[in-house]
């Protein structure tokens, strides 16, 4: 009888055959999952890392937000794009990919041109080795030394309730008083002096010499309070720079100037000219800012200047009888500076003279010298309510270790924008300000644009412990290898500008520096207005000639043409990737001319690119090189604080606003 078709498969036999393919397929499934990891082991038991991506760990659930799904291989960040449009792997680590070696250097030295630029450059390179090396091979005892000395040093070093200085003793310091805690509120200075009798001067700095004039009558001395536990190797910051002018100054009257002072770039001058503050002006701690001292019948007003110029001018005015100017020739003063709630206040001889407020980015705690120069004999120093507490002043006491702060994943294929940041590497406290203000921008955190640190080695073993440990912890530094000089600055540019074409495959590279604050939204959208053509935007400067003489001074062998090509200002400037592949291209080939200023490198560079290719030049005032502006794109010379007070306003008013000192 012949069987159904559609009869069920339920007979023993059958049921025993189905059994036993189950089983079979069970058996191979086990043997698959054993069998695929062990194909990718090596004989050392790593993986291959071009074959398998390596899995993301998330530390905590905070970090979540900020990481990625790990790439596809075909559009793994990790790739790295060579010139020739190769394709290759490369593990991006927090150390420049350039190819440094001192056959680089060897092309343009040969020639003559340049050729201490390039010794020094060599040089650089040759110590930075060795420290990279000691850096690399672990030294696991150097890295608890400087904590240990650290922390001797604030054990050992006191926080005296005052301090006096004799004249002599005073002298002896290199007229410094030292005051190893800072100030605090309450914290008040006594300084008794003698102003000298004027002198002639020849090549005044505060006064034009007229028509004629050999010489000018000059009398003046500065007192400043400095941060000079800021940062090794620059000129302290004045917190409060107070200038007292007896003869010599422009206006040709007796005045007092109080500023603040960063990174050489200072603020705006308050200036007290002899009449009282308006009574509409605000007052500090209700004190006026500056007090008259000329006679009563004159009340401040335009018309009482106006009078009282039209009456020197003819003769009328007798200065010297007039004026009750707080400091006089070869007579002994008593100046008293005392720290209020709202500012400094300044008491002459018991008087009140001046009180200079608060500025941001410049807080009492960093006051830790007194400085007193100029044409004045000082008799005595002393300094009493001061601060009983040692605040700490390890640079990397600024680092928040917080996961919110670290670097986002490498995005997925090419970014818009990357950001090179120049820093030094004892910056910790800038760095710090940056990763907390402008690189929060939703454009970063989104990994559309992308900003990296770019720092150098440090003469300094502790320094670099430190660095690479920041570096390991927030992801976002590149080191340099090489010992750090201000004028090889060029070398952390071309840097900048590799890591922007392969390892971000960047469509614009920015460079800038850590006192920079940047609207990364309103930078990309001055880039994208250009579209795919090559750019070089930023704060162009046209027909400059070099500096021959005096502190930024450049020699003939340094840099013998007259002029200077066209050259964006440092503090902020953007390129097309085009530009940085050429950059580099011609780096490794040998023919890349180095200059020690990088700025005017880059116009160089530039130029030549626009010789072959044609470039639009784009000069913009509002990629500021002094300070900051409204509208800004940048603002350079800004402090840690200040930086942080730009961001709150950009984030909470949702407007660009300065954080000037007025």
């Amino acid at each position: 009888m012949k069987r159904s078709k559609f009869e069920p498969l339920t007979y023993p036999g059958r049921l025993r055959v189905l059994q036993f393919l189950v089983g079979v397929l069970f058996l191979y499934l086990l043997f698959v999952s054993f069998e695929i990891p062990l194909v990718f082991r090596t004989g050392s038991g790593g993986y291959f890392t071009d074959t398998l991506p390596r899995p993301y760990v998330l530390e905590s659930e905070e970090d979540f937000s900020y990481k990625t799904a790990p790439a596809r291989p075909g559009n793994d960040p990790n790739h790295v794009r060579r010139p020739g449009g190769e394709r290759k792997v490369r593990e991006v680590k927090g150390v420049s990919g350039l190819l440094f070696n001192e056959s680089s250097f060897d092309s343009i030295g040969s020639k003559g041109e340049l050729s201490a630029l390039h010794k020094t450059a060599r040089h650089a390179f040759v110590v930075g080795r060795t420290l990279w090396g000691d850096l690399q091979s672990g030294q696991k005892k150097s890295d608890s030394i400087p904590e240990q000395q650290n922390q001797t040093k604030n054990q050992t070093e006191s926080c005296p309730d005052s301090i006096s200085l004799s004249g002599s003793e005073f002298v002896k310091q290199r007229r410094i008083l030292v005051l190893p805690c800072g100030l605090t509120l309450g914290s008040h200075i006594t300084v008794v002096g003698m102003p000298h009798w004027a002198h002639a001067e020849h090549d005044p700095k505060i006064a034009v010499l007229k028509e004629g004039d050999k010489s000018m009558m000059v009398s003046q001395f500065m007192m400043e309070l400095q941060g000079l536990k800021a940062v090794d190797g620059e000129d302290p910051p004045r917190i409060l720079h107070f200038n007292p002018r007896l003869k010599g100054d422009w206006s040709g009257k007796p005045v007092i100037e109080q500023n603040t002072c960063y990174r050489m770039q200072w603020g705006s001058a308050m200036r007290c000219e002899g009449w009282k503050s308006r009574a509409d002006d605000e007052t500090v701690d209700g004190e006026v800012k500056c007090e008259n001292w000329i006679r009563d019948d004159y009340n401040g007003s335009e018309e009482s200047k106006t009078a009282w110029w039209l009456n020197r001018l003819i003769g009328r005015n007798k200065v010297a009888l007039d004026w009750q100017y707080p400091f006089a020739e070869g007579k002994l003063f008593v100046l008293t500076l005392r720290a209020g709630l709202e500012g400094y206040h300044v008491n002459v001889d018991g008087r009140h003279v001046t009180s200079f407020p608060y500025r941001t980015g410049f807080v009492l705690e960093d006051a830790t010298g007194l400085s007193l120069k100029g044409d004045l004999d000082v008799h005595s120093v002393f300094a009493a309510s001061l601060p009983s507490s040692h605040p700490s002043f390890d640079p990397q006491k600024h680092l928040e270790r917080l996961s919110k702060w670290k670097a986002p994943t490498l995005p997925e294929g090419d970014v818009e924008l990357f950001i090179g940041v120049l820093s030094a590497g004892n910056h910790f406290a800038e760095r710090m300000a940056v990763r907390k203000s402008w690189m929060q921008h939703k454009l970063i955190k989104s990994s559309r644009a992308v900003a990296r640190f770019f720092v150098a080695l440090s003469g300094r073993k502790e320094v670099n412990v430190e660095l690479k440990k920041e570096a390991e912890y927030f992801g976002d530094i590149v080191i340099v290898p090489y010992l750090d000089n201000y004028d090889l600055v060029v070398l952390k540019t071309v840097a900048i500008s590799e890591y922007g074409v392969r390892t971000m495959a960047a469509k614009y590279i920015m460079k800038c520096d850590d006192d920079t604050f940047v609207r990364v939204d309103s930078v990309i959208k001055e880039a994208k207005k250009f579209g795919y053509k090559s750019i070089y935007i930023g704060n162009m400067n046209y027909h400059h000639k070099p500096l021959r003489s005096g502190k930024w001074a450049v020699t003939y062998e340094e840099w013998p043409e007259e002029d200077y090509p066209p050259y964006a200002n440092g503090p902020g400037y953007i390129i097309s990737s085009d530009i940085a592949q050429f950059i580099v291209d011609d780096f490794e080939k040998h023919k890349l001319r180095l200059f020690k200023m990088e700025d005017v490198s880059m116009g160089m560079w530039v130029e030549k690119f626009n010789s072959s290719k044609p470039v639009e030049y784009q000069h913009s005032l509002k990629f500021c090189q002094f300070g900051c502006i409204e509208g800004y794109f940048t603002a350079h010379y800004q402090s840690p604080r200040q930086m942080l007070c730009m961001w709150d306003k950009l984030v909470n008013q949702i407007k660009p606003q300065c954080c000037n000192m007025k």
